[in-house]
């Protein structure tokens, strides 16, 4: 699971880019308790929860860009990661380039399109907490071509992959950094494997947020303005989960662990 002893490949930052930050801090302050603090430049804030960093949030700053969730992964070196990824056949959109001080960063998108970034720890390791309740618990890539994502990957990151049988018989490809703390922090599934009515727009990568209540949390997030994206669904194992869309169209995941 996720750590914050981050070792390259592993996720270190989400950030949400969002066209109205106060409105986007009052929905996850009612559905996570989050709070906000600015960064004090160019609109960029944090989501604090108990005072420790939990995620970023700042204004969409890419012509065209939708409301979203960004996973960054940790980068030793993000100019031979970024070289890394054109290689295998991505793209780097943005970067490298230095946040002041916090680290160095780039935004990336696979072949297929998927959107993620890379962060190099300076000042900022990265988030400050994950794991826990109403934090950052999972990361999760839909995709067409799960062989094609995971060579990709795999290539860029070096990451372990193992592939399962979940329930109904749906395949799902597991990935975690190589010889990292903690296991997997992910995984990769086909969207043929979901419902037609379902997959629309779920192609990339979506962050999952440990809840202590997964049907609270939904409904909470349609109260305050949210939509459901994929309903509640109790998977063994690992707990009951949903995807859900922000007001302003971002999508997330949040699970209620079965270990409770």
């Amino acid at each position: 699971m996720l750590t914050t002893d981050y070792v390259p490949g592993a996720p270190n930052w989400v950030d949400l880019g969002t066209r109205d930050v106060e409105g986007a801090a009052g929905f996850y302050r009612a559905l996570f308790g989050w709070g906000f603090r600015s960064a004090g430049a160019g609109g960029y804030g944090f989501f604090l929860l108990d005072g420790r960093v939990v995620a970023g949030v700042g204004p969409l700053d890419e012509e065209g860009a939708r409301a979203g969730w960004t996973l960054y992964f940790h980068s030793a070196d993000v100019d031979a990661t970024a070289g890394a990824v054109e290689r295998a056949g991505g793209s780097v959109r943005t970067g490298p380039l230095d946040v002041l001080a916090a680290g160095r960063t780039a935004a990336c998108s696979d072949p297929a399109g998927a959107r993620f970034a890379l962060w190099r720890p300076g000042e900022r390791a990265g988030l400050d907490a994950v794991g826990a309740p109403n934090t950052l618990w999972w990361t999760q890539l839909y995709v067409l071509d799960v062989p094609a994502a995971r060579d990709f990957y795999r290539s860029v990151f070096a990451w372990e992959t193992e592939d399962l049988v979940l329930v109904r018989g749906a395949a799902y490809t597991v990935v975690a950094p190589a010889g990292g703390p903690g296991g997997p922090h992910g995984g990769i599934m086909a969207l043929t494997e979901l419902p037609a009515e379902v997959s629309a727009g779920l192609l990339g990568w979506h962050p999952y947020f440990a809840v202590a209540d997964c049907d609270a949390a939904v409904a909470a997030a349609v109260a305050h303005g949210g939509t459901v994206a994929i309903p509640a669904e109790t998977a063994a194992g690992v707990g009951r989960q949903a995807t859900l869309r922000d007001p302003a169209g971002a999508l997330f995941s949040v699970n209620a662990s079965a270990a409770g």
